[in-house]
């Protein structure tokens, strides 16, 4: 339950960060943060893997780069869902470059924050 919680914050920061990169993500609040990267984190988690495997073909001829679409995918859909609950902020106004864009920063940060916090480590360290 711990290890969760940390990829959890890990993914808000990532989240946070593309939002103030990116222009064309908004996020408003901590509150809209932690509901996005929950869902984020739920959709990668749980569709993620049956779109990775459905798009293996492209994958192996674009040598790995449809990741990207296939994260930004999961950013914009993200966006559809958090459009239907109320009282969150977040919205990607485009798909080619600002879901694109967001889903590079946030794939670039969460593997940053992976170097120097590992949520299995901390998980055992709680545990004692």
């Amino acid at each position: 339950m711990v290890a969760f919680l940390v990829r959890w914050a890990m993914l808000a920061v990532a989240v946070w960060v593309a939002a103030e990169m990116v222009d064309g993500i908004h996020l408003g609040g901590w509150q809209s943060t932690v509901v996005v990267a929950l869902i984020l984190g739920l959709l990668n988690a749980s569709i993620k893997p049956i779109l990775f495997w459905l798009s293996l073909p492209f994958t192996i001829v674009t040598f790995g780069l449809f990741l990207i679409v296939l994260n930004a995918i999961m950013l914009w859909l993200t966006d559809w869902i958090a459009g239907h609950i109320n009282d969150l902020e977040f919205q990607v106004d485009d798909f080619w470059w600002d879901a694109i864009w967001g889903a590079i920063i946030i794939s670039i940060v969460t593997w940053a924050l992976g170097l120097f916090v590992k949520p299995e480590r901390v998980a055992r360290r709680v545990a004692r």
